[in-house]
């Protein structure tokens, strides 16, 4: 299983590029960051430097979006950062949240985000693509490589995702509904002719270290809110039972609203609805065998990344316990089972 940690890029940009450093001296392989550039600082500038300030670490959006840039301008940002530091981005994309609903936009359609993952993926591995007509191609660009893995709930977003994605972004950490996204997407991957276990699963979620419960719900209360934004739409398209599990769906009843500037926030004022119940599931809190526990049944799923969230008081002690506890941790049982 692979680890990456997830940061919003608030200023200054140097405490962002600090804990992606941080991030891979403890084992993470991936650095993942937000990306809307209303509320945050512009990513990909960051990623800049932060591959110029590390080694190995692997860097892209969680997630961007077909509306914000255009596509080619996306593929070349990807393209561009592949020839200056070796092949060390992966993108992230969804059909748009945050990043869309601040500026009053709507998220894409599916289809527009099949088509954004085609034009984005052939020109960032350096092929030609048909795009507005034209048959494009990087002429500067010689063996980049990217891979993109698709954001998603809905059941069309995971057909999408089965049918094309190189991997699939889960933002919960739920076993059991884990369980059913995967099995989802996989059997669109096999009716589209793909081979299911081509795609990599990688589960995201709030991690953090402690063993004061109610501090660490606190903390972490937001995700409850941040996936019912996304269920509520499900909900409002196909009702609230049967496109998803209905454990996807019942918390949100009592959902209000939802306020963009305090986005991915903790403590932030309008996530209360969110039970102790739902974030209990869909974070992953504890001390590091707690952790451990969690994390090896999702590997037990299929789950090939874990993506956690660092947006809570605790960053810099998660992050150790992962390096000195968690991923030996699962590296070990891993090997063991082999």
């Amino acid at each position: 299983m692979e680890f990456g940690a997830v940061l919003q890029t608030n200023p200054p940009a140097s405490r962002t590029i600090q804990l992606a450093k941080l991030a891979e001296n403890h084992g993470f392989t991936h650095v993942w960051t937000f990306d809307s550039h209303l509320l945050w600082q512009e990513p990909y500038v960051i990623y800049s430097q932060i591959l110029a300030e590390t080694r190995k670490v692997k860097v892209g959006p969680f997630v961007t979006n077909p509306a914000t840039r255009d596509w080619t301008v996306t593929a070349s940002i990807f393209a561009t950062l592949n020839e200056m530091y070796g092949n060390r981005t992966i993108c992230g994309i969804g059909r748009g949240d945050s990043a869309v609903r601040v500026t009053n936009g709507k998220p894409t359609t599916i289809a527009e985000l099949r088509e954004a993952i085609h034009v984005i993926r052939e020109l960032a591995n350096s092929r030609s693509v048909e795009y507005h007509g034209s048959q494009l191609q990087f002429p500067w660009s010689h063996g980049s490589e990217l891979e993109v893995w698709v954001a998603a709930y809905g059941p069309m977003a995971l057909k999408l995702t089965g049918e094309v994605g190189d991997g699939f972004i889960l933002q919960l950490a739920d076993v059991d509904i884990a369980a059913w996204m995967i099995k989802h997407v996989r059997d669109a991957a096999e009716a589209a002719g793909r081979d299911p276990m081509s795609i990599k699963f990688c589960v995201a979620a709030p991690m953090y270290i402690g063993d004061d419960w109610e501090h660490m719900r606190e903390q972490c209360r937001w995700f409850g809110g941040m996936v019912g934004n996304h269920v509520a739409d499900i909900v409002a398209k196909y009702g609230a039972h049967g496109a998803v599990p209905d454990a996807l769906t019942e918390y949100i009843k009592a959902r209000e609203g939802y306020d963009y500037n305090e986005h991915g926030r903790a403590g932030n004022t309008h996530t209360s609805f969110v039970p102790d119940e739902i974030v209990d599931r869909f974070c992953v809190l504890g001390t590091a065998e707690q952790h451990i526990e969690k994390l090896e049944q999702l590997k037990a799923l299929g789950v090939d990344q874990f993506a956690g969230y660092l947006q809570h008081d605790n960053k810099e002690e998660t992050l150790r316990v992962y390096g000195e506890t968690v991923i030996p941790a699962l590296s070990e049982h891993l090997t063991a089972k082999a």
